[in-house]
C-alpha cells in the first residue's frame, strides 16, 4: 500500500504566494508508484482545502474560483491514525475521511514555517518532514539564531535587536544605541520574515528612519547589523538531521542591487520566470569560489543545522566578504524555497530522490520518539479534593 502523503502549503503569510509553487513542484517531483499525494491548501484566514486541481499551477491563477471547487477539510486524531475529514456534509451524501501517513509542510515565514505547522502536527500525532517545533522557530528568529551560533563558535554578524514599540516609544536612545554597536552602512531587516521582505541597506542617518519604519511594518522585533563591504552571496543547503547530514555544492545568487530583493529571488523577470520560485534566481552552481572555501562552507552548514537542531532539508545564507575571503552566516531557511531542490540537482541527487530522503528521515524521528516514555505511574489525582466549597476547600 502506498505511503499517503499531504503536503500543507499556503498559511496567513507574506510568503503565501511562494508556498504555493514550493509545493505544486515538489507536489509533481513525488514518485507517484511509491506515494499518494493528497494537496492541502491553508488559505491566509486558516481554512484547509483540497482538490487534485491544486496539483496544477495554473489552478490558483483564479484561487477563489479554485477554492469554490475544492472540498474544505480538518484533520482528526482516532485510535488507527490521522485523517482529514470532510467538513461539507451535503444530504444524500456519505462523508469518507483519508488517512494520511505523514505530513510535508512547504509552508514559508510566519505563522507557519516558524514552528506554528510543526505545532499542529505534533499535537495531532501525525509524523511529519522538516524540523520540529523548537529547531523551526530558532531558525525564524535571526537573533535568537545568531545566538545560538555565537554560543557554537560558529561565524556569524553582531546585531542589535530592538522592538517597534521601543522605537516609536524612543526613537533617538535606539538609535544611538544602534550607531554605538552597528557602524554605517548597515543592514535593517524584520526578526522573523524571508524572501528577503522588509530589508533594507542603510548608508546615513538620513536613511535609518525609513528603514526602521518599513522593518515595523511587517514585524514588532528588528534587527539591525553591519553590512558586509565587498559582499558576495553563498547559498548551500544540508539535508538530513543531526545524526547524520550532508551539505550541498555551494550557489552564489546573482543580485540586482546590493542586497538580494525579493524580485530578484522570485520574479526572475518574467511571468513564467516566476512560476519556479527560487530554481528562476540567477545564479552560479557551483559558486566560483576557491575549493577550500566551499568545503569550509560545506563543515559549517552541518555544524549550523545540528546546532539548531534541524530536520529535513535546510538552505543557509552567507555572507561573503570578497576582500577579507570573511564568512559569516546570514539565516537559515528551515523550509527553502523551492525545497533547494535545484542544489541537490547540482550534487548529483535527483528531486524524487531527494523526497525520498525526506519521508525516510520523518519516519526515522519518530520510531525514535514512540521509544520515549510520555507518562509516569503516579497516583498524584487519588488525593486530590475541592470539597464542597469550590477551590476554598482544595487539598494538596
Amino acid at each position: 500500500m502506498k505511503i499517503n502523503i499531504a503536503v500543507f502549503f499556503g498559511c496567513r503569510s507574506v510568503e503565501h504566494e511562494v508556498s504555493i509553487i514550493s509545493a505544486v513542484q515538489a507536489m509533481r517531483a513525488i514518485n507517484r508508484e511509491k506515494y499518494e499525494v493528497t494537496p492541502v491548501y491553508v488559505t491566509k484566514g486558516g481554512s484547509m482545502f483540497t482538490s487534485k486541481e491544486m496539483l496544477d499551477i495554473e489552478s490558483f491563477r483564479d484561487i477563489d474560483r479554485l477554492i469554490a471547487s475544492s472540498e474544505e477539510v480538518t484533520f482528526v486524531k482516532a485510535k488507527d491514525g490521522v485523517f482529514m475529514h470532510p467538513m461539507n456534509k451535503k444530504a444524500f451524501r456519505k462523508v469518507v475521511d483519508t488517512k494520511i501517513d505523514l505530513a510535508f509542510p512547504i509552508v514559508h515565514g510566519t505563522n507557519c514555517e516558524d514552528g506554528t505547522m510543526a505545532g499542529y502536527l505534533e499535537f495531532l500525532g501525525l509524523p511529519y518532514i522538516g524540523c520540529d517545533i523548537i529547531s523551526a522557530a530558532v531558525g525564524m528568529d535571526k537573533a535568537v539564531f545568531k545566538d545560538v551560533l555565537k554560543s557554537a563558535g560558529l561565524p556569524t554578524l553582531d546585531c542589535v535587536r530592538f522592538t517597534s514599540r521601543e522605537y516609536m516609544t524612543d526613537s533617538t536612545g535606539i538609535t544611538e544605541k544602534i550607531k554605538e554597536n552597528i557602524s554605517f552602512p548597515m543592514i535593517i531587516k524584520p526578526v522573523n520574515l524571508g524572501s528577503s521582505v522588509g530589508i533594507s541597506k542603510v548608508k546615513s542617518d538620513a536613511e535609518l528612519d525609513e528603514a526602521i519604519r518599513l522593518a515595523a511594518s511587517f514585524a514588532d522585533n528588528i534587527l539591525a547589523e553591519r553590512a558586509v563591504n565587498n559582499l558576495r552571496e553563498i547559498n548551500c543547503s544540508v539535508l538530513g538531521d543531526r545524526d547524520e547530514c550532508t551539505a550541498s555544492v555551494c550557489e552564489e545568487p546573482i543580485m540586482s542591487d546590493e542586497i538580494l530583493s525579493y524580485k530578484d529571488k522570485y520574479e526572475g523577470g518574467s511571468k513564467s520566470e516566476a512560476s519556479k520560485g527560487m530554481a528562476s534566481l540567477g545564479r552560479k552552481i557551483p559558486a566560483d569560489i576557491p575549493e577550500e572555501l566551499s568545503e569550509k562552507i560545506r563543515d559549517i552548514s552541518c555544524k549550523i543545522f545540528k546546532a539548531i537542531g534541524a530536520s529535513g532539508v535546510v538552505r543557509i545564507d552567507y555572507l561573503l566578504d570578497n576582500e577579507t575571503k570573511e564568512v559569516f552566516a546570514n539565516e537559515i531557511n528551515t523550509i527553502p524555497g523551492s525545497l533547494a531542490f535545484y542544489l541537490w540537482e547540482a550534487t548529483g541527487l535527483k528531486y524524487s530522490d531527494m523526497i525520498d530522503k525526506l519521508v525516510d528521515t520523518a519516519f526515522r524521528r519518530e520510531r525514535k520518539r514512540e521509544n520515549l516514555k510520555f507518562t509516569i505511574d503516579t497516583n498524584i489525582l487519588s488525593g486530590v479534593s475541592f470539597g464542597s466549597k469550590g477551590s476554598k476547600g482544595s487539598k494538596f
